[in-house]
């Protein structure tokens, strides 16, 4: 029996990915959920995870 793999594209990313987690059908991929949750607010990256996590929003209220 085959495996259905199902691919997405992150939102923080933009790459094609098998596994991690829908937010309001928007997909963010294992490893940059990991990093998320790994960054301090006072790194620079921090505040690139921020902007990317708002589009989120903006796609959910357009809906």
């Amino acid at each position: 029996m085959m495996e259905n793999h199902t691919e997405h594209v992150c939102i923080i990313c933009g790459q094609g990915k098998e596994e991690g987690i829908c937010i309001v059908s928007q997909f963010i991929c294992e490893t940059c959920e990991s990093e998320m949750v790994h960054t301090n607010a006072e790194e620079e990256k921090y505040q690139y995870f921020i902007h990317q996590m708002r589009r989120i929003s903006m796609q959910a209220n357009i809906s």
